[in-house]
């Protein structure tokens, strides 16, 4: 994928270019569409399996959004002091380039985006949840990643590598920090890219993934490899991580010997490892934003995540294969889907307009007079 240059932290945010690409509303109807029908799906899948939509404590959607909306305040703020501060030829106040940055359309846009995101987020945990009423395939993963290492498994190979002391509690920061950093990114696309739109290929690629996601997990159901080997994690210090597998398999539990009940909700699905999709997302979309230094650090973190995802056994390493074909493919849909001809800048744009009306008018001086 050729990354193409969008501004993160220029000056102002570039006018609404002459050849309307700007102002053409067909990519955010494609971003809702893509919303409403995936809506369409959860709700049948529903009605299906005979289990209504649920948000435990409000834990997914009302909290979730609410988080959203404090880290846009502050994100907001931070963007306005770095424009400010790099203004020329004199320096505007942070008051007055909030005002001329976050108009009417742009906010929202940018309340909408969140919001569509959390959306399908909240779908996708929904039918995440119903997936534990399939029949789990763990045998079928756990003969994939022995064949893949020669008869070995790659769990064991990095204890033995590793250790199971630090080890364990290093990549379990790094498996933890996962929620807080897909958090703050999203928002972070919204905000720091000049142009709405170009936020918007981060959030339209962000719900492709959890869609594909999803969609994984109803292909192959499984548990992870915590729970059809744990003999290979018997060596490593308890720590929270075992503590949240042992209650996921609980509400897995309890979700199938009482499925109406109001509380019952699972949250264990291991292929694909959506860890290392939405990990291997945000790598892609710092490189499509030219963000050097990020690119590397989540390369790094990358890494680190797929270390931790077979290491703590939540996933087969297959499971993070699949993970990296879905980021992929989310970040091509999600760049058709916002930019379905190519993203051009506004001086393009601009350009082409001012070729084409110029090359219209020629045409019509040679046209005989009627």
């Amino acid at each position: 994928m050729n990354p193409e240059r969008v501004h993160i932290a220029a000056e102002a945010t570039p006018p609404p270019s002459p050849g309307g690409a700007e102002t053409d509303p067909g990519w955010l109807w494609r971003v809702w569409a893509v919303v409403g029908v995936f809506g369409v799906v959860t709700g049948v899948w529903s009605r299906h399996v005979g289990i209504p939509l649920r948000d435990p404590h409000g834990g997914i959607l009302l909290k979730r959004i609410g988080l959203s909306l404090g880290l846009l305040v502050v994100l907001a703020l931070v963007d306005a002091v770095l424009r400010s501060r790099r203004s020329r030829p004199h320096r505007r106040g942070v008051r007055r380039v909030l005002r001329e940055r976050w108009n009417r359309r742009r906010t929202t846009l940018t309340l909408g985006g969140l919001l569509a995101y959390h959306l399908v987020y909240f779908c996708y945990h929904n039918l995440k949840s119903w997936d534990v009423l399939n029949q789990a395939r763990d045998g079928l993963l756990l003969r994939w990643d022995r064949w893949l290492f020669l008869g070995h498994s790659p769990a064991v190979l990095l204890h033995h590598a590793l250790g199971e002391h630090l080890a364990a509690y290093a990549l379990m920061a790094v498996y933890e920090s996962f929620s807080t950093l897909v958090s703050v990114t999203v928002v972070a696309a919204v905000v720091f890219t000049d142009r709405i739109r170009d936020g918007y290929v981060f959030i339209a690629s962000a719900i492709y993934v959890w869609i594909l996601g999803v969609a994984s997990y109803y292909l192959i159901p499984s548990l992870g490899p915590f729970h059809s080997a744990p003999q290979e994690f018997a060596g490593l210090p308890r720590t929270m991580i075992q503590d949240t597998q042992a209650r996921y398999l609980g509400q897995r539990a309890y979700l199938l010997a009482h499925p109406q009940a109001h509380d019952a909700f699972a949250q264990v699905s291991a292929f694909a490892s959506l860890h290392v999709a939405i990990t291997c997302l945000i790598l892609l979309m710092a490189r499509y934003y030219r963000l050097r230094m990020a690119t590397w650090a989540m390369t790094a973190f990358l890494i680190g995540t797929v270390l931790a995802t077979v290491y703590l056994g939540w996933h087969f390493f297959v499971d993070d294969l699949a993970g990296v074909a879905i980021a992929c493919s989310g970040v091509a849909l999600g760049r058709l889907t916002v930019y379905p001809r190519g993203r051009r800048t506004p001086t393009e744009a601009g350009a082409e307009s001012r070729k084409r009306t110029g090359g219209e008018a020629h045409e019509s001086s040679r046209s005989p007079a009627t």
